[in-house]
Order: C-alpha cells, then sequence, then structure tokens
C-alpha cells in the first residue's frame, strides 16, 4: 500500500508579520470602547508593548505579559470576549499587510494549509484566520470553567517556546511534514518555531533576528503598506538567494516549497 505523500502548511505570527500593528492593543482598545477596561489600563498596555516589543523576550516579560493577559480576562464570561471578537476583527483585517495576504494566497496555490499563530487570545484568532481564508488560528487558550474564564491557562502560553510546542503538536496531529513547512515572524521571540520548520523566513525583521538571518542564510522579506515586497538578499552570494526565489517559485507548481539552507 502506497504511503501518504507528506505534504507542508505554512505558519504566520500575527504582530507585524500579517498586520503591520498590535493585535493586542487593539483588543485592548475595543475593550476600553465597551467599558470593559479603564483609560489608565490602555495606556499601561500600550506602553508595556512598546517595550516588550523594544527591548525582547525575556522569561520574565513573557510571564508578566501571560500574567497580564490573563489577569484581564478573569471572571468574564466566554460570550463577552465572543461578543468582543467581532469588533476587534474587521479593525485587524484593516490592518492585515497585503504582502502577507498575497503569501498566505500563494501557499495555499502550492496545497498548504496556512496558519495564524499568536499570544493573541485564540477567541480572536479563530474568526481572524476564517475572514482571511486560513486554515485556521494558532493562539492563547484560557481555561473556561461554566462559561467564566479563571484566569489560567488551558495550554501553553503561545509565545517563544510555546508556539513551537503547539506548532509541532498541530503537525504531529495533521500528519505536516516539519521539513516542508514555513514559518514566518519579525521577531526573534519565535526562533523556536522559525527552527522547528524547514522552510523559516524574517519579515520585517527586529535586530536579533536580523542577524539570526543573515548569519544562517534565510529569506528576509521586507513589507510595506504601500509598496511592494522587497527580498534582501541575506545569503553568502546572490546566486544563492536565486536558487531561494527559484525554489520558491518551483514549489507553487509542484506543491513543495524548499529553500537551501
Amino acid at each position: 500500500m502506497t504511503g501518504a505523500v507528506p505534504r507542508g502548511a505554512a505558519f504566520f505570527d500575527l504582530d507585524r508579520t500579517v498586520i503591520g500593528g498590535s493585535s493586542l492593543y487593539v483588543a485592548g482598545f475595543v475593550a476600553w470602547r465597551n467599558g470593559m477596561a479603564p483609560t489608565r489600563q490602555l495606556v499601561k498596555d500600550l506602553a508595556s508593548a512598546v517595550v516588550f516589543r523594544l527591548s525582547g523576550a525575556s522569561d520574565d516579560k513573557t510571564e508578566q505579559v501571560r500574567d497580564a493577559t490573563l489577569s484581564r480576562i478573569v471572571g468574564h464570561r466566554r460570550s463577552d470576549l465572543d461578543a468582543l471578537a467581532d469588533q476587534v476583527v474587521p479593525r485587524l483585517l484593516d490592518d492585515v499587510r497585503r504582502e502577507s495576504q498575497g503569501l498566505i494566497d500563494l501557499h495555499h496555490e502550492a496545497g498548504r494549509d496556512t496558519y495564524i499563530v499568536s499570544a493573541s487570545p485564540i477567541e480572536i484568532l479563530e474568526p481572524l484566520a476564517e475572514a482571511l481564508g486560513m486554515t485556521g488560528g494558532i493562539g492563547t487558550v484560557a481555561e473556561v470553567i461554566d462559561g467564566v474564564y479563571t484566569g489560567e491557562l488551558a495550554e501553553p502560553f503561545c509565545y517563544g517556546p510555546g508556539k513551537a510546542q503547539a506548532v509541532a503538536k498541530l503537525c504531529r496531529e495533521r500528519g505536516y511534514d516539519l521539513d516542508l513547512c514555513y514559518a514566518y515572524s519579525d521577531s526573534a521571540g519565535d526562533l523556536p518555531m522559525l527552527d522547528l520548520v524547514g522552510h523559516p523566513v524574517a519579515v520585517n525583521p527586529d535586530a536579533a533576528l536580523g542577524r539570526v538571518a543573515l548569519a544562517r542564510g534565510w529569506p528576509v522579506v521586507e513589507f510595506s503598506r504601500t509598496r511592494k515586497k522587497v527580498v534582501r538578499l541575506t545569503t553568502a552570494s546572490t546566486a544563492a538567494a536565486g536558487l531561494a526565489i527559484a525554489g520558491y517559485l518551483l514549489g507553487r507548481r509542484h506543491g513543495r516549497l524548499r529553500y537551501p539552507v
């Protein structure tokens, strides 16, 4: 009996990759508009998001973001966040980079499933992924008992190593070959996920991820809302970069993309 043909999937970080800004801040703003968060908390969350993004991730900072996120929803009903998502998702759609949507479409043409992977709540990611025509969303799953959030996690926090764990689990369940999978991110905090797949791609990378991409010869893609994507050469030679792009184009035709790494 012939075995199943190996297949891959494409995994996209959300903030500053699929969208230009911060999904958690958009969610916080909508919560504030609906009287679910005070103004001082909105300002604090924005400042924390800026510091977190500029200074990078650490175990302590990741735990602080996790705990702060969970503390915002403890005691609220799941239905409240579902209703909030109905207002958040249209705002996120307005901020989707057209280049990201183009890449998502290219992977679909090549026969790959596509997923958003983010620390944002799964309640937001699932409808957002559906609206973008993607296969699904992978996000932070908070514990719900009797329809109310307890303030605890039901699964590992979907950031850093947690993202990689979630992607690996999904690949096992769906039968994806990690060597044939792609991952896109702007942040060194996502190195565990990028290291996991056969085809990591840095998108508008922060300084730390840019250095890693340069050292390892990973493709680097710069996205802008006003111009077409630019592929910056990060390999030791133009020839190597040309092979990477050629491999991508061949992958669209045959359903398998492979960058030389």
